[in-house]
């Protein structure tokens, strides 16, 4: 069984194991702790999803503390095992150690909102600070791009399985749209949709651009030409390349120059890939992808508001 005391001994492999230093990890249950209470005791449910008949507390007393039950959550979430074999870390059956993940995602996905996804009159002012703002685009508020993951591929008829094949990817995927700062943090989160959803459709049908405000702009790749079209915010992308209409030297220089801007959503979706729940195949059901994608978003925040995203020299 994996302890915690013992792992912590070991800072290289506690964080290979759950994506964080042992110090993180302190800091993580300390906002945890307080959220998980208030979480079980405004529940209606039993930990089994049954309507609550006993108050908050009652019946049998889990066989892992709250630290543990945060470590096996995180495990899971960085290395992927399937329950069968998280329950042998833990020393509980794959059932158990299902319901156990399953109420600490729940708890994990209330710690933290994505500043873009409020209300337009609770959204904090854009930051104007040199490190967050960039100076070649002052006007951009967001860097937008998509992620998608391999998933098993529906059973049933062709008609259900068409939709999550992405003609990109040659597979079946989930689709998850993401929009960061300059500064590198995730500000929102679409659903997940199925991978033939292209790029310019899902931006229209979340309406990111229509909640920019007056004078505000978004950056893309070229994947999202047309995007616009109809928005009162315009998007900054590269200028493509067409036989009829090439690139001028200066058009060159431009797309490199947002090239070096837009990396910064490239860097943050590798930070979501550290975690392999995101990287390989999805395993688990498709209802619950989102809710994963945002508790890994939130794990993913807190250690850029500690370290920053490496930036290219010329975005800094």
């Amino acid at each position: 069984m994996l302890r915690l005391d013992l792992l912590a001994a070991k800072p290289r492999a506690f964080l290979s194991l759950t994506g964080l230093t042992p110090a993180a990890f302190g800091a993580l249950y300390a906002d945890f702790a307080p959220a998980y209470q208030r979480h079980r005791h405004n529940s209606g449910t039993t930990r089994r999803g049954r309507r609550r008949r006993r108050a908050p507390g009652g019946g049998r007393p889990h066989a892992l503390d709250l630290r543990h039950r945060l470590l096996l959550a995180l495990v899971w979430l960085k290395v992927y095992p399937t329950f069968e074999v998280l329950g042998l870390f833990f020393g509980l059956d794959k059932g158990n150690a299902r319901r156990n993940l399953l109420d600490v995602l729940e708890v994990l996905d209330t710690l933290d909102d994505f500043p873009f996804d409020r209300d337009p009159a609770d959204r904090p002012a854009r930051p104007r600070s040199l490190e967050q703002v960039m100076e070649a685009f002052p006007a951009v508020r967001l860097v937008i791009d998509s992620k998608e993951q391999r998933t098993y591929r529906p059973g049933g008829s062709h008609e259900r399985q068409k939709p999550f094949y992405s003609g990109k990817k040659k597979a079946h995927t989930l689709k998850t749209q993401l929009a960061v700062s300059p500064g590198g943090l995730i500000e929102s989160l679409s659903p997940d949709v199925p991978g033939s959803v292209n790029d310019v459709r899902l931006l229209r049908e979340t309406g990111l651009l229509g909640r920019l405000a007056d004078g505000e702009q978004a950056m893309t790749d070229k994947g999202y030409e047309g995007a616009d079209k109809g928005a009162a915010a315009a998007l900054v992308m590269p200028k493509k390349d067409r036989k009829r209409n090439p690139c001028t030297e200066g058009d060159k220089a431009r797309n490199r120059l947002i090239a070096r801007h837009r990396i910064v959503v490239e860097h943050a979706i590798a930070q979501l890939n550290r975690f392999t729940v995101l990287r390989q195949v999805y395993r688990g059901c498709r209802m619950r992808h989102s809710q994963v994608v945002r508790v890994v978003a939130v794990l993913v925040n807190r250690r850029t508001r500690q370290t920053p995203l490496k930036r290219h020299a010329a975005a800094a």
